[in-house]
């Protein structure tokens, strides 16, 4: 069974996230980073299945040189080897691009079943896996928080989550691409070890070049999607405590406020 698992190193979700004055981007100084939260879920999903049919966990990851870091995280909770897609040429590449970069680095191996994330925690754009599907030409199942794979493993049950948190079944063939939610599974922590191990595993460096990509597939202009400007989130106006010694007279003074102040009803 040969596993793919498509990661992406994020900024620490409780990390302050600043504008550069020019608004061209986020000030990249002082940031932790780390394997993006979904991603994780999809990790340890991969090594539970090489545990239990064998095969092989090949972790892939598009990024600067500190994209390494989280592969190598990976490496220490049980995936085998890495690729680092690292080219200055892929720097600013939108969901599409990103997609075509992995799906390039993809083919060029065997595999039977392709795990990801639902979205990165970075732009949240939950996008990657579906344009992944178009390049790889197979199918995919998002949200996905069960999985079970058939013994021929041929073929795949996903149970995903629905329209007002109803679960769907969804039964799909191999290979397929499998988009995980938090519900998946609990990731494991990384062994000593296994982090020591991590440090002697491979790691694959791929550039635009050995893609058989051009420039112009990849980063701004490859890219469908280009960011104007960053900014932060206007400032929430403070809250108002209505104060009262019983729920009639306080019902009384909100319902007050709303039609006077607020003018919503």
């Amino acid at each position: 069974m040969n596993i793919i698992i498509c990661i992406k190193q994020v900024p620490d979700t409780e990390t302050k996230i600043q504008i550069k004055p020019d608004s061209s981007g986020i000030v990249t100084e002082g940031i932790k980073y780390v394997v993006n939260p979904y991603d994780e879920y999809a990790v340890e999903e991969g090594v539970k299945i090489k545990e239990k049919f064998g095969g092989e966990v090949t972790v892939i990851s598009l990024g600067p040189e500190r994209a390494k870091e989280a592969i190598r995280t990976c490496l220490a909770v049980g995936a085998d080897k890495g690729i680092h897609l690292n080219d200055p040429a892929f720097e600013g590449s939108d969901s599409y691009a990103t997609a075509k970069i992995l799906a390039k680095a993809i083919s060029q191996i065997p595999f039977d079943i392709v795990l990801t994330g639902k979205q990165g925690v970075d732009f949240d754009n939950s996008q990657v896996f579906a344009y992944l599907s178009r390049f790889l030409d197979i199918p995919f199942v998002s949200v996905v928080v069960g999985l079970e794979l058939s013994s021929d493993l041929k073929s795949a049950t996903a149970k995903r989550e629905g329209e007002g948190g109803d679960k769907e079944i969804i039964q799909v063939q191999l290979p397929a691409i499998i988009a995980a939610q938090k519900d998946l599974n609990q990731p494991r922590y990384a062994s000593l070890p296994g982090i020591m191990k991590a440090k002697k595993k491979e790691i694959k460096n791929l550039s635009l070049s050995d893609l058989g990509l051009s420039p112009d597939e990849v980063g701004l202009k490859g890219s469908r999607v280009k960011i104007e400007n960053y900014s932060q989130p206007p400032e929430r106006k403070a809250g108002r405590i209505i104060e009262g010694e019983e729920p009639a007279e306080v019902c009384e003074k909100l319902v007050k406020l709303l039609r006077e102040e607020a003018k919503i009803i």
